[in-house]
């Protein structure tokens, strides 16, 4: 059977009509895999050809920002149907630089790398407090002076602490948000997180749906993060899954795409062949009444 289209989300007050699925850009970076430049770039067009139209990346994601822009290169140029992301604030030359110089710099070297004029997307990344942020001359105020010249089009803020995202929207100065491994099959506190995001028309970008690999379909106690707090549900999901002979990466997918307040979801891949199985996860047909079991079974786990 072949895949369904990819569907398409308003990304909050943007413009940005996303593909449910948006590829990662930590797995083309080579920090966590032996990738090279040649499997980075085939797996950028891999997306592309699948029709996936937003790709997201960091100067944190050691060589992918670099390898992206090599893999434009060998494509002609970026392609004008793909919305494109990147950060500022988490540079190893410049870790924890939110200064109005430091940000310049950062985007400025981040547009170099990715061979292009500018992206769609711009998130503030990581920072311990908002502090230097918010402050006067200090991140938002610089990228929002970027902005006018054009090296991007909104502004976002990727972090864990829910704390700093909901400052973020309550600045009404972000246009995205970037969640993760808090809205998934183990964890649900992001939840009302998303309801505030969407009601403020800030679009919300959901990473970690897997949980670091522990609910992409093996045995979590056979992961690297076994030892993890979050390892003993997986692992009951996992048993849950194969008793019900339902694919476990598939329901943890589309477990994030089916609230509807979220606009896309974040998978990384370091090889065309995982771009692949991404997609047929996300487009697996899994019976209604799966997903009344899971709902249930959400329900008395509680939040965790």
């Amino acid at each position: 059977m072949a895949d369904r289209p990819l569907q398409r989300r308003k990304l909050g007050r943007t413009d940005m009509l996303v593909t449910e699925i948006a590829l990662g850009g930590v797995g083309l970076g080579g920090n966590r895999t032996t990738n090279d430049d040649g499997a980075a770039a085939a797996t950028v067009r891999r997306a592309v050809e699948r029709g996936i139209n937003y790709l997201d990346t960091s100067p944190l994601y050691g060589q992918s920002e670099r390898r992206i822009g090599l893999a434009f290169q060998g494509m002609g140029g970026r392609p004008k149907h793909l919305y494109l992301s990147t950060k500022t604030g988490t540079h190893p030359l410049h870790r924890g630089d939110y200064s109005a110089a430091g940000t310049r710099w950062s985007v400025e070297n981040s547009l170099r790398l990715l061979r292009v004029d500018s992206v769609d997307l711009l998130l503030v990344h990581d920072p311990e407090t908002m502090d230097p942020v918010l402050a006067p001359n200090g991140a938002l105020d610089e990228l929002e002076r970027m902005r006018a010249e054009g090296r991007f089009r909104w502004i976002g803020l990727g972090v864990r602490e829910h704390d700093k995202l909901r400052t973020a929207i309550r600045t009404g100065r972000f246009d995205a948000i970037l969640t993760y491994a808090d809205y998934n099959l183990v964890r649900q506190t992001a939840k009302p997180l998303i309801e505030e995001a969407a009601a403020a028309g800030v679009g919300v970008v959901l990473a970690q749906v897997f949980i670091a690999g522990l609910l992409a379909g093996g045995d979590p106690a056979e992961t690297a993060y076994a030892k993890s707090p979050d390892a003993p549900l997986a692992r009951q999901w996992w048993l849950w899954a194969r008793e019900h002979g339902v694919s476990l990466r598939a329901l943890a997918l589309q477990y994030g795409l089916r609230n509807p307040l979220v606009g896309t979801v974040l998978v990384g891949a370091d090889a065309p062949e995982q771009v692949d199985e991404i997609i047929a996860s996300a487009t697996e047909p899994i019976p209604q009444s799966i997903w009344e079991e899971v709902e249930g079974r959400i329900s008395r786990q509680g939040q965790k």
